[in-house]
């Protein structure tokens, strides 16, 4: 019968996943926001009364899943257990206690089954503005960068905060946008409560003790069993990025000890004055997700898997402290797994991928009528990739989200939500990294304002003096470029203007390559040459 009972406890687990899936495909369904709906910018999942983590949805983004896993214990945290209620959902975008920035939205909804409290859902979405400056680097404060919502109740037993609505449509500038997706959040969060009740009732569950400790002891067990494979000892990595107006150094020693891996950022550049800095919520989640892709991919991501995996760090750019600016914390943040596999790639030669773009190409943009025409303003929020690294068996892929996994929005649906034309998006030869692998190609986006319009953008690339470094003997992938097409050089961050009849012109970097580019083979070569990912000068 123990055999019998341990299949009912996978299946239930398998169900649950599902049940959380179902949560977030209702957020992708209803979003407003394209980053959302299109890319896939977000996360859900489930948790026990105590509020750990049960289970994730495959749909979203580390950065959202494994920051929201520490968030919902600073919501437990605020809200005192009998000021919860059904009907219930709380909200907040608090860096420190969310994803990371201002524009992270984190819902949490209480789940009773017969007026016990049986489990909490939580979904995370980026919101196309917040007020303040706008997405981008040239804040010197948090408090310049947007509103900040605290842990509070957007809903009080199905009641909605009509005040907190008022302040929002008084904050930002796309109003019915981010008004709907905080309901779209709300949804996603119901959605999965219903599902988690019918599933409950359907298998005579009352409570979600007995799954839960399952769930944990083996995803403990599990992972524990992958870390005491590893090799023991401490390994250090260096990088250097471009930052905002000087470079900066990022630094790590990771440790493996017995039943744990340890990532130390001792070493990495203090904060920056700009909105670069990244809180550790964040850093620690990509540094996680790092090891995790490498020690225990196969092992799903809950709050036991997680455990072993531990973050440490002085104050510095990557453990930024109140109330520095923090907007564009994703570029450091997505820089930190190509940190710590530099490290690993010590710990383990020959096995890990090289160095890839990293930082989304991301580009906000807020378009106006230029002078003495008519027109519409609109906020635009476009993700865009370079390439990855190469792979110690593949080449890197090109124009691919790693380590953030979202989706590049359509054009059709990118040049819906304002007056902008995306006159070129292609891939960019001769930018992989050459070597015995090949790294990922970025690519080349052209983009103008209508006609009658003229827009600034908020520029957040990296990768533009400090190419991805190849593994191995391989090499550099291409740098970055940010263009008029005139050839005016613009700044790789900040708010920046492209006027009426101009076009913007993105280059995105591409990854490094692995191993020496004369073990290459030549139908290797002459396939590049055919697919036009290198060419005949190269």
């Amino acid at each position: 019968m123990a055999g019998i009972s341990e299949i009912r406890m996978q299946v239930m687990w398998n169900r649950l996943i599902s049940v959380v899936e179902e949560q977030a495909l209702t957020l992708l369904r209803t979003a407003f926001s394209t980053s959302v709906r299109e890319a896939g910018d977000l996360s859900a999942g489930v948790f026990n009364p105590e509020g750990l983590m049960l289970a994730q949805a495959v749909t979203g983004t580390p950065g959202h899943v494994n920051t929201m896993a520490e968030a919902v214990l600073h919501f437990l945290a605020e809200i005192p257990r009998e000021e919860m209620y059904e009907g219930d959902c709380y909200v907040t975008n608090d860096p420190w206690k969310g994803t990371g920035h201002l524009h992270d939205i984190t819902m949490v909804a209480p789940s009773f089954k017969d007026g016990r409290l049986v489990a909490f859902f939580a979904c995370t979405a980026h919101v196309v503005d917040v007020g303040g400056r706008g997405f981008g680097a040239d804040g010197k404060s948090v408090y310049e960068e947007g509103i900040l919502i605290p842990i509070m109740k957007f809903a009080d037993r199905g009641k909605v905060n009509r005040d907190l609505i008022s302040i929002l449509r008084s904050n930002v500038r796309e109003p019915n946008q981010v008004v709907g997706d905080f309901y779209s959040l709300a949804a996603c969060n119901e959605v999965g409560h219903r599902r988690l009740i019918d599933m409950m009732a359907e298998t005579g569950m009352d409570s979600l003790a007995e799954l839960g400790e399952f769930i944990f002891s083996r995803s403990r067990a599990a992972t524990l069993e992958r870390i005491a494979g590893l090799p023991k000892g401490s390994w250090q990595n260096s990088m250097t990025v471009d930052g905002y107006d000087e470079s900066v150094k990022l630094a790590t020693t990771l440790s493996v000890r017995d039943g744990e891996v340890n990532v130390d950022f001792t070493g990495t550049d203090g904060a920056s004055k700009w909105g670069i800095n990244c809180p550790l919520i964040y850093s620690k989640a990509y540094a996680c997700y790092a090891v995790k892709c490498v020690v225990a991919p196969d092992i799903p991501n809950n709050s036991a898997s997680l455990e072993p995996f531990t973050v440490s760090s002085p104050v510095n750019i990557l453990n930024a402290e109140r109330p520095a600016p923090v907007s564009l914390r994703h570029v450091m943040g997505h820089m930190v797994p190509d940190l710590v596999l530099g490290a690993l790639a010590k710990a383990l030669p020959g096995q890990i991928m090289a160095e890839g773009a990293a930082a989304l190409w991301n580009i906000h943009i807020s378009v106006r009528p230029a002078a003495g025409q008519e027109g519409r303003r609109a906020e635009v929020l476009m993700f865009n990739s370079g390439g990855t690294g190469a792979r110690p068996g593949l080449d890197g892929l090109s124009a691919t989200a790693f380590p953030s996994g979202v989706h590049t929005m359509p054009i059709e649906a990118t040049e819906h939500t304002g007056p902008i034309v995306v006159w070129r998006k292609e891939l960019r030869p001769d930018s992989g990294g050459e070597g015995r692998l090949r790294g990922g190609l970025g690519q080349v986006i052209e983009i103008a304002p209508a006609e009658g319009h003229e827009f600034d953008f908020s520029a957040m690339f990296d990768r533009v003096n400090h190419p991805a470094r190849g593994r191995d003997g391989g090499g550099a992938g291409a740098s970055g470029v940010v263009a008029l097409e005139d050839g005016t050089q613009l700044r790789p961050k900040g708010w920046q203007h492209v006027p009426a009849g101009k076009r913007l012109i993105l280059k995105a970097p591409g990854g490094g390559g692995f191993g020496p580019a004369e073990e290459r083979s030549d139908e290797e070569r002459a396939a590049d040459l055919l697919a036009g990912y290198v060419t005949e000068d190269k």
